[in-house]
């Protein structure tokens, strides 16, 4: 038997969640390098007794999403820093991506080390952590409170059409 109505609906929520996340971390200005946003993707594996779903993305994406608390700032969140830092190397490309520079004392752009602004960023994160930008949280609860009227409507289309293929065959014999 094939559930393809079933199989649609959580297609469906797949769809809305991961496009939302997206919105979410352009318009929350998270998504510099495209690499969380690129990231995103989920699989629905369908078989003859159950579903399953699995939402995909990197590593980071959760601290991104649920917060880290730092040495200084908690947040509600059950990630922290407690003794080791964040890489400053990853930190250093992002503020070279955003153009972030350092000035001298007359006001002036220094020549760029963006060496020493990644190790300047990865102790300030330490100290105040990241701030839960919920990104994948908002949307993935929004779409499953809509999820189960759909997917009880879709799946007893899907019995409904199961038993009438089911009484067919029975007539046939």
């Amino acid at each position: 038997m094939e559930i393809k109505r079933t199989q649609a609906a959580l297609d469906a929520f797949k769809k809305f969640v991961i496009k939302q996340a997206r919105t979410r971390l352009t318009k929350g200005k998270k998504n510099v390098s495209k690499d969380l946003y690129n990231s995103l993707k989920a699989d629905v594996k369908a078989s003859e007794n159950s579903f399953r779903m699995e939402f995909i993305m990197a590593d980071y994406g959760l601290f991104v999403d649920k917060g880290v608390s730092g040495t200084d700032k908690k947040y509600n969140t059950p990630y922290s820093f407690t003794n080791k830092r964040p890489p400053a190397e990853p930190l250093a490309k992002w503020a070279k991506k955003r153009n972030i520079r350092l000035r001298d004392e007359g006001g002036r752009f220094k020549k760029g080390n963006y060496t020493t602004i990644g190790h300047i960023l990865a102790r300030s994160i330490f100290k105040k952590g990241i701030k839960p930008s919920l990104f994948f949280t908002i949307p993935f609860e929004q779409g499953f409170k809509k999820l189960p009227e759909e997917l009880e409507k879709a799946f007893a289309l899907d019995v409904e059409d199961f038993l009438a293929y089911t009484l067919k065959e029975d007539r046939l014999r």
